[in-house]
């Protein structure tokens, strides 16, 4: 699956250098040249990842994450800083408010694909055929068995896609339509609610042990996966 990245940088240089990059390196991008536009751009399906520059026509790089935060949609999105900026109040400046990392410019390419990279396996930590356990609800992608406390389940196999995308994006809120895209596919025509009847057969599938709990309902925003109650 193609990892889309939001690029906003008002440079055109490094703007088209940048989305060069990602798309030699399997990566999706989509550019914004100003404040404005990346705000535009935060839309379904919405970017696994942003590079942000700090100063931008219309706005800065801290106000943008500021708003990403305030979405309940988009605060988990991991953003890059790119700047030129590299005094150590700045870098914890844009920590602080919620970027992932910092880049300083002028920056190498190999640098920025590990530093990229390396953000993405934060969030996305667990490889498709890793084991994946949360509180004794285990996963097998290679056997494609689900136990609750060792106890088989039966899941269906879209209850199998939606529970593997569950337990290894944890914590984040996503809307019906993010998890037709990353669990049914982008090719697929299926109707929104079609999520909610896979929920409740897969909220019923792991109740055995437990962990339909896990499968909370975000009123207005969609579910997310959690073992905080």
């Amino acid at each position: 699956m193609t990892r889309n990245i939001l690029v906003v940088e008002d440079e055109v240089a490094i703007r088209d250098m940048l989305c060069l990059m990602l798309e030699q390196k399997g990566f999706s991008p989509t550019a914004a040249a100003d404040y404005q536009q990346a705000v535009n751009l935060l839309k379904e399906p919405y970017p696994e990842l942003i590079l942000l520059d700090w100063m931008l026509p219309g706005g800065s790089g801290i106000q943008f994450i500021k708003q990403l935060k305030q979405n309940e949609l988009t605060r988990q999105i991991p953003v890059i800083m790119l700047t030129a900026r590299a005094e150590e109040e700045d870098k914890i400046r844009g920590l602080d408010v919620g970027a992932d990392d910092y880049i300083t410019k002028p920056f190498s390419i190999k640098e920025l694909t590990s530093r990229l990279n390396a953000v993405l396996r934060r969030v996305t930590p667990m490889a498709a055929d890793e084991l994946v356990e949360v509180q004794g609800l285990k996963l097998d992608p290679i056997t494609h068995r689900v136990s609750a406390h060792e106890q088989a389940l039966e899941l269906g196999p879209t209850e199998f896609r939606l529970l593997h995308f569950f337990m290894t994006h944890p914590e984040r809120v996503y809307s019906r339509e993010q998890l037709l895209n990353n669990v049914w596919g982008t090719n697929v025509y299926v109707e929104d609610r079609t999520v909610d009847v896979h929920i409740r057969r897969l909220r019923k599938a792991i109740s055995p042990g437990g962990h339909d709990q896990m499968i909370q309902t975000v009123r207005g925003a969609g579910y997310r996966f959690s073992t905080r109650l």
